[in-house]
């Protein structure tokens, strides 16, 4: 299975460049899986229910959220009802939505996609090993799911290091959301999962991890509430993973970084 990851959309910008280049990249990769990470896709703040219809009308399979999953209150009714925007598993009992969204994939394939958010510097929610723990135990890679996507949702790259060596073995990926920096530590596993610690944004560079930087700098000088954040708007870099794997095993046989487009090193999968 030919999977692609796209890291955090922020902004205007990185929805636009994001509908406008991933029907290119279906193409071009021969995709049969997106998962695009899209919590900060409203102005940097929460995911509208049109920006969601438009990502899943260019090309996205899933769309994951974060901790700014409720910003945008409008999105509460409208996941209830569309399955394939999940938000993290670890949030209680009761809370609309669900973490977690099995998938079909051309050839009569099966995906399954799992959001989980971690506890360091983050929401004291449930807990993200013990939550992810129990959606795997439903499914049998490369048995009832041809693949297993993992989004874990947080600040710390121990945390999502320790998450991805506890799933090694069970899931084709685990890939870590949230720093909006992409991590250079693309691998694949002792027991065959690839990672890497953040996938990275989908926005403006040239910022505060894509947030105007002039505003977002004056908050860490004066230490001081009202410093207004928006997000830059300038030409975005489309990042996030390229994974392919073994359909009889679920297991990766390769990952590639991706960075397209605005101030970043580029980095393009060979097709």
């Amino acid at each position: 299975m030919r999977i692609l990851f796209l890291g955090d959309i922020v902004g205007r910008t990185g929805r636009e460049t994001v509908a406008a280049v991933l029907p290119g990249l279906r193409e071009s990769l021969g995709l049969d899986l997106v998962i695009v990470n899209a919590e900060n896709a409203s102005h940097g703040f929460g995911l509208g229910p049109d920006m969601a219809q438009a990502l899943f009308a260019a090309g996205a399979d899933v769309l994951t959220l974060g901790n700014h999953a409720w910003d945008r209150k409008e999105i509460i009714g409208y996941i209830a009802e569309h399955p394939r925007l999940i938000r993290p598993v670890n949030y209680p009992p009761g809370t609309p939505g669900a973490g977690s969204v099995v998938v079909d994939v051309p050839g009569g394939r099966k995906a399954l996609v799992v959001q989980a958010m971690g506890r360091i510097y983050m929401d004291p929610l449930d807990c993200p090993f013990r939550g992810t723990s129990e959606v795997l135990a439903k499914h049998r890679m490369g048995a009832t799911v041809q693949a297993v996507v993992l989004d874990i949702h947080a600040e710390a790259s121990s945390e999502k290091m320790a998450y991805a060596h506890s799933f090694d073995g069970q899931a084709s990926l685990v890939v870590g959301t949230h720093t909006h920096c992409p991590s250079a530590d693309a691998q694949i596993l002792p027991g065959g999962t690839a990672f890497q610690s953040d996938a990275g944004m989908c926005g403006d560079y040239d910022s505060v991890i894509g947030m105007v930087k002039d505003g977002a700098a004056m908050r860490f000088w004066r230490k001081m509430p009202g410093e207004k954040l928006g997000p830059a708007e300038g030409p975005a870099t489309v990042c996030g993973v390229f994974v392919v794997t073994d359909d009889a095993t679920g297991l990766a046989v390769r990952i590639e970084p991706l960075r397209m487009g605005g101030r970043l090193m580029q980095a393009m999968p060979a097709a």
